[in-house]
């Protein structure tokens, strides 16, 4: 676990946003999935600080960083984040909503990356299609509208396990620690705060132009529109590849930390 003094503070635009930096070499960002913070890659980190300098940043309005008071960009504050540090480029390790802000980071600012992995994930461009997510995300839409943070968590974690899964069929530590991320993370804002993120528009048309390789990671019970989409991402891209982990869902970071590593140090060598 990161301790506080572990947690390092980049003065943005608009509020100080946490980040962690270790290890020394070729740089690697891991961003965290929505409602959650750097410490879904706690497994990460010191495996792949071993031999990278390895940055971990809480997104905007997560864990410990500032929340917005006026319109961002996700890939905006990344790249000012990478130019404050003299991280760039940096190979971009996105899980769910960090996977589409490493793919609109390399469409945006394509000399600040040098390769990506979208865990869960493609460009931020995504509408879910699939009755069973839809059905949680209805779920979620409820609790919220009721103010029953509990509900809303709850639903929330339906997506560790996935459709085929209980959550009896997941480690309780894996539910446990993203529990207490997303209690900390809401506790950050009001319910009817603004949302000042600005989404990114006409990605696709884009995609192909990224020149950076681009390896997509699924687990193989995760949504099937959310494989699909990767794995339309790994076809489009002039160089990309795409991998499924067996027996897991949407976290395969946290519940086969050992072979996602193995994936990612891979995929670091051959760059």
């Amino acid at each position: 676990m990161t301790a506080a003094s572990d947690l390092r503070f980049f003065a943005s635009a608009d509020g100080d946003l946490a980040y962690r930096d270790t290890g020394t070499g070729a740089p690697v960002v891991l961003l965290h999935s929505g409602f959650a913070d750097h410490r879904v890659f706690d497994a990460q980190i010191p495996a792949l600080a071993a031999a990278h300098r390895v940055i971990a940043p809480d997104v905007r309005g997560h864990g410990a960083s500032a929340n917005a008071t006026r319109p961002f960009r996700w890939a905006d504050d990344l790249a000012a984040l990478l130019r404050h540090l003299d991280a760039g480029p940096a190979v971009l390790v996105g899980v769910s909503m960090g996977g589409a802000i490493a793919t609109d980071t390399v469409l945006e600012y394509p000399e600040l990356v040098r390769g990506v992995v979208a865990c869960g994930a493609a460009t931020s461009e995504f509408e879910y299609t699939d009755p069973w997510t839809r059905e949680v995300q209805a779920e979620q839409g409820r609790a919220l509208a009721a103010g029953d943070v509990e509900g809303w968590v709850t639903a929330f974690l339906r997506f560790v396990p996935g459709e085929h899964r209980t959550a009896g069929d997941v480690d309780p530590d894996v539910l446990r620690r993203l529990r207490e991320m997303a209690f900390g993370t809401l506790s950050k804002h009001a319910p009817d705060e603004e949302n000042h993120h600005v989404p990114m528009t006409d990605t696709w048309a884009r995609v192909p132009k990224i020149d950076v390789p681009v390896l997509t990671v699924n687990g193989a019970l995760d949504g099937p529109d959310l494989i699909a989409e990767a794995e339309r991402l790994a076809r489009t891209v002039p160089d990309g590849r795409s991998v499924i982990i067996e027996g897991v869902a949407h976290y395969p970071n946290m519940e086969r930390p050992e072979e996602f590593n193995r994936i990612v140090l891979d995929f670091l060598r051959d760059l």
